[in-house]
């Protein structure tokens, strides 16, 4: 896995059922189902990374374990950053290698994604413990063509990361969590 630019924007789901079938009629097939994923945060401390708009992901998806680094992003309509991935063979070695050079877990999000595409870019349904969000990532001018098939107006754009959605959320709600996990937040995912 190489570096790429990603671009991207989230949206809101209200209606799982109707989205899936939004993107069957638009032609998207699913190449990936509903599959757990769980992501830890790494930074040194003072969070430097943080600072700097940059992020360090290990992420667990069904049995596949990916790291993540992303660079500083810019965000207009859409959110635009350097993102570096390898896929790792052993997520608990990983996170004592991480731990050995100075870094520390500082933020844990769970979902369940299942990723769509068209042959163009990505659209990714995730169910998470504060919303359902829908994600689509690809070229800028198919973004905003695949959003008006999804019947997604450029209003319902959102470009924060998982993070800033959660303390946005824990703002607004008043919780005391400090994790977007289920068991956290004591929501129990849908059955499969």
């Amino acid at each position: 896995m190489a570096s790429h630019s990603e671009i991207e924007i989230k949206f809101r789901v209200d209606d799982l059922s109707a989205l899936n079938r939004r993107l069957r009629k638009s032609g998207f097939r699913l190449l990936t189902p509903r599959t757990q994923e769980m992501n830890t945060l790494y930074d040194v401390p003072g969070q430097l990374l943080r600072k700097r708009g940059e992020l360090l992901r290990l992420r667990k998806y069904g049995p596949r374990w990916v790291l993540t680094h992303k660079a500083k992003g810019k965000a207009g309509r859409h959110k635009t950053r350097v993102e570096t991935e390898t896929r790792v063979a052993d997520g608990a070695r990983m996170e004592a290698i991480l731990q050995a050079l100075g870094f520390a877990p500082t933020f844990r999000y769970e979902k369940y994604r299942a990723e769509w595409s068209d042959g163009n870019g990505h659209v990714v349904v995730d169910e998470t413990p504060i919303a359902n969000f829908g994600e689509i990532e690809g070229p800028a001018r198919w973004i905003d063509r695949t959003a008006r098939l999804l019947e997604i107006q450029h209003s319902d754009y959102i470009t924060a990361t998982y993070t800033e959605l959660f303390f946005q959320w824990k703002t607004q709600t008043g919780s005391p969590v400090n994790e977007m996990t289920f068991k956290a937040i004591k929501i129990k995912p849908r059955p499969r």
